[in-house]
């Protein structure tokens, strides 16, 4: 009776401390957190709330009468192990590139696809089902809110029925890889729940002890046997009330407070080989997971999560009414807001999304990250790396996640071994290739239709991360292990290249077949191949100069560089998409990619070039500023490079209007998602590192502090920043100029500054005409071929100052403006 009397007051005092906790955290909110008064439309997945660990996913929706989770495990996906290389392709290679050169593009087209095409087209990712929670008696709910906390990685929601207060808190452990669910009620004994499996693949459902095992299968595809094997585990803790596991459920009942763990697993082992057993792997992970204290495995999730997380903070101003608003509702009202807080904690999502689709070990994020609700995705969720792949890690290094990039690495290693297959059929080459898509099995010849999918320089593009990665850490030792990768490109170059036959005088080395992406017919020599081709062949040069390698290796190198077209400027005062003057003032497609020599490359400069700078301008001004959401991402870019805020910061009032079932233009989901739409995350990772873009670039020469600051971000401070050179910067500005600026320096060395800012500090000098960095230096650019036609302006700049500091690894440097 006493021992009752104790418990009851036990619970009483547990249930106050739940109740004021809740409370607090609804009043307590950061600033990077995503708030709701409602739960998720059970039938819009893009007002669920997405979680991740880099391998597992989940979205949660937070309906009190029927929680759902659905879940993703970034090795599901359909078929198995294949190759979808054309024999036919190699012998056919001539002929379509003198149908090309004799302006037969239809014949060229219509070869192509006979020969260099499959019956199979990329696999796609698949998701694993839902785990669906529901609730007797809670659809009439009060007091309703839900949350998601960014700054830690985890979700929770609360609301009251008959007086009591639910709790629900949700996180997909970095430390234990798990999924980890605690729901608790105010008062003991209220929590009666049932637990079921939702899947659309072949699968079986049965109980093993006290857990609940699902095992699925990934589909047969376009001819593709589907092999990937997965087992789902649910286990529960609970400290009171019952537990009934059967073949189908698992049933709580009047339990005061449990803990749901879920594990995932799948037979995937690498992808050349299938094997791993999903039983064992599942099971050791919940086993483990589900002895440990609660709280001690929340507070090891968060310390492994903010070890990524807290590298990079921003702040770009707040209107603090706002923030009292749920998100939803700050996206709809931003055109008359401009609240910046709502572009801080946008692009912090952004590194968020990026540490939870992307961890070492695993598989890069896909063309949604992790998240994926369906067995058949817009464009398969494959890796489209004609750009989309690309610009998922734009904001890796610039942003301090410079982690997160081993995942792609990897894939990069692994396309250049399955590649150099499709090299030798496809083009009678050496090295290796890729195309613009590709999937969790490297498949590496072109996929859909020539007009989309007819383009050599998918593992061109991939490979400037290795070398842009080097510029930002001067990791020797990185370089040398992935400088095959850099050499397989290029020698597929060297054997792949042919002379244009429309400049028999220039004998300009060009890339055929080809396309500019999107955007048909076949042709040869286009922009953004030979600036892919220059980069490529210039950067591996020296590449092999660092590690002190392949000295005639590389003299071939740049020889071959120097027969790369240069890029056209033409009679509209744009930049050319190709090498004829044939563009359409009119045309606003999507893709932008003859300004990959602006952003991401480094072709493009108003100090070097400024020809092409303006060419470049007038190009982007051609396309305008509305978009697809991911184009809109690589426009922030642009006009940050253009050193235009202003015009940088419109294309993110474009990004933030919000997309619903009302409003259909929008570009930003409920759950902060940008949309294509239907959704693509790098739409998300396009503005952050734009955001990144525009306080600080490093590309040209110089660190350039606040390039391209819109008048809208007067004052503001960023922590964590990352330069080339080694170079980690924070700095704080008031009315646009910067007040104080911090360097750590990591690898020594002379820091160039560039600023609209005088600046003063222990051992700043005016910059000499030479700079002695080569992470900083930046590579010259062939001069243009300027139509007669044109008539370009010139630009103005505004007074830019130049400083260097000689700095020591590992010692910082304050300078303040004077």
């Amino acid at each position: 009776m006493i021992k009752n009397l104790i418990w009851k007051h036990i619970i009483t005092f547990i249930g106050i401390i739940t109740l004021h906790t809740t409370l607090l955290f609804a009043q307590k909110r950061s600033a990077l957190t995503l708030w709701y008064d409602r739960p998720a439309d059970e039938r819009i997945w893009e007002q669920a709330l997405p979680l991740g660990n880099g391998r597992l996913g989940t979205m949660f929706y937070g309906i009190p009468s029927c929680e759902r989770m659905q879940l993703n495990e970034e090795t599901i996906w359909a078929g198995s192990p294949y190759r979808n290389d054309n024999p036919k392709g190699g012998g056919a290679l001539k002929t379509i590139q003198d149908y090309i050169f004799d302006g037969k593009s239809a014949e060229a087209e219509k070869l192509a696809n006979q020969t260099f095409f499959t019956k199979t087209h990329g696999m796609p990712y698949q998701t694993a089902g839902n785990i669906l929670l529901r609730f007797p008696g809670h659809d009439n709910y009060q007091d309703y809110y839900r949350e998601l906390d960014i700054e830690h990685a985890v979700a929770r929601s609360h609301y009251t029925v008959d007086g009591v207060k639910y709790t629900r808190e949700v996180f997909t452990s970095f430390a234990d890889d798990v999924i980890v669910m605690q729901i608790r009620s105010s008062k003991k004994g209220k929590l009666n729940c049932t637990l079921a499996y939702e899947n659309e693949s072949k699968h079986t459902i049965f109980k093993s002890g006290d857990r609940l095992i699902l095992e699925g299968r990934g589909t047969d595809h376009e001819g593709v046997k589907g092999e990937v094997v997965y087992q789902i585990h649910t286990g529960v803790n609970l400290r009171d009330g019952e537990l009934v596991v059967d073949d189908e459920s698992i049933t709580i009942k009047d339990a005061t407070s449990i803990r749901l763990y879920i594990s995932m697993a799948s037979n995937f082992k690498n992808y050349k080989q299938l094997g791993s057993d999903p039983s064992k792997e599942a099971t050791e992970r919940l086993q483990k997971a589900m002895r440990k204290d609660y709280e001690l495995a929340f507070q090891q999730h968060k310390t492994a999560y903010n070890k990524q997380f807290n590298l990079f903070q921003l702040h770009l101003g707040s209107v603090n009414d706002e923030q009292q608003q749920p998100i939803s509702t700050r996206i709809a009202n931003f055109a008359h807001t401009q609240d910046p807080a709502l572009v801080t904690l946008l692009a912090q999502f952004g590194r968020y999304l990026l540490i939870c689709s992307s961890q070492p070990g695993g598989q890069p994020a896909n063309l949604q990250g992790i998240w994926n609700r369906s067995m058949q995705p817009a464009w398969d969720s494959k890796y489209t790396i004609n750009i989309n792949t690309q610009m998922n890690y734009w904001p890796a290094n610039v942003t301090n996640l410079s982690g997160t990039l081993q995942p792609l690495f990897s894939m990069i290693k692994e396309l250049s071994e399955s590649g150099k297959e499709t090299a030798k059929t496809l083009y009678n080459a050496s090295g290796w290739v890729a195309h613009h898509n590709t999937d969790i099995w490297r498949v590496t010849s072109p996929i859909d239709f020539a007009a989309a999918g007819m383009w050599p320089s998918g593992g061109l593009w991939l490979s400037q991360h290795v070398w842009e990665h080097y510029l930002f850490t001067g990791d020797r030792f990185f370089l040398k292990q992935y400088y095959p990768t850099m050499k397989g490109a290029c020698d597929f170059l060297l054997s792949t290249l042919i002379v244009h036959r429309g400049y028999p005088d220039q004998q300009w080395l060009v890339l055929s077949p080809s396309i500019s992406p999107e955007q048909g017919p076949l042709a040869a020599g286009v922009t953004m191949d030979n600036q892919l081709c220059y980069d490529m062949l210039t950067r591996t040069a020296l590449a092999a100069d660092v590690l002190g390698i392949d000295s005639s290796y590389r003299d071939t190198l740049l020889s071959t560089a120097r027969r790369i077209p240069p890029m056209h400027i033409g009679r509209y005062n744009q930049l050319q998409e190709w090498m004829e003057d044939v563009d359409d003032p009119q045309n606003q497609h999507r893709h932008i990619s003859h300004l990959y020599g602006l952003f991401p490359g480094s072709q493009i400069s108003p100090f070097g070039t400024p020809e092409l700078f303006e060419a470049a301008r007038n190009s982007l001004i051609y396309r305008g500023d509305f978009a697809t959401g991911w184009s809109i991402g690589w426009k922030i870019n642009l006009w940050a490079r253009l050193l235009d805020g202003n015009h940088a910061y419109e294309i993110i009032k474009n990004m933030l209007t919000l997309s619903d079932e009302k409003h259909l233009e929008g570009r930003t989901y409920p759950n902060l998602f940008t949309a294509h739409p239907p959704f693509q995350i790098d739409g998300n990772f396009g503005l952050t590192a734009g955001v990144a873009e525009m306080l600080v670039q490093s590309h040209d020469g110089a660190v350039h502090l606040l390039p391209a600051i819109p008048d809208r971000w007067s004052d503001g401070w960023v922590k964590g920043i990352k330069a080339r050179g080694g170079f980690e910067i924070e700095m704080q500005w008031k009315k646009g100029k910067i007040k104080e600026v911090r360097v750590f320096s990591a690898l020594g060395g002379m820091l160039r500054l560039r600023t609209a800012s005088a600046l003063e500090g222990s051992g700043i000098q005016l910059a000499k005409d030479y700079l002695n960095n080569a992470l900083l230096t930046s590579i010259r650019t062939p001069k243009p071929i300027q139509s007669a036609e044109s008539h370009l302006k010139g630009i103005k700049l505004p007074h830019y100052y130049e400083y260097d500091v000689l700095t020591v690894p590992g010692k910082y440097y304050t300078l303040t403006a004077y």
